[in-house]
């Protein structure tokens, strides 16, 4: 299965890695980092709305958090789908 990501661990930053699903089996999200614990509801709901928005229904994201704002998050979450992707809409 083919995997992309995007982001650093520099603070106020995050990786986002993507990896293909099979059809049907959903969007399954794994975070870890200091801001989860907190923000983790916020940080789910931010990548479940990006990965709609692209069309993305089956794919694995793993997030590695270290401080990532709201928009960093979803544009790290678009860029990793669109690597995924080849550089075409998902």
């Amino acid at each position: 299965m083919k995997t992309a990501q995007a982001g650093t661990l520099e603070s106020m930053d995050c990786i986002v890695s993507v990896t293909e699903s099979d059809k049907g089996r959903g969007i399954s999200i794994v975070m870890e980092g200091a801001s989860v614990a907190r923000f983790g509801e916020a940080m789910v709901k931010a990548t479940k709305d990006t990965l709609k928005s692209l069309g993305v229904r089956d794919i694995s994201v793993s997030i590695q958090d270290n401080g990532a704002g709201d928009l960093v998050l979803k544009a790290r979450v678009e860029a990793a789908v669109r690597r995924l992707a080849g550089g075409k809409a998902a």
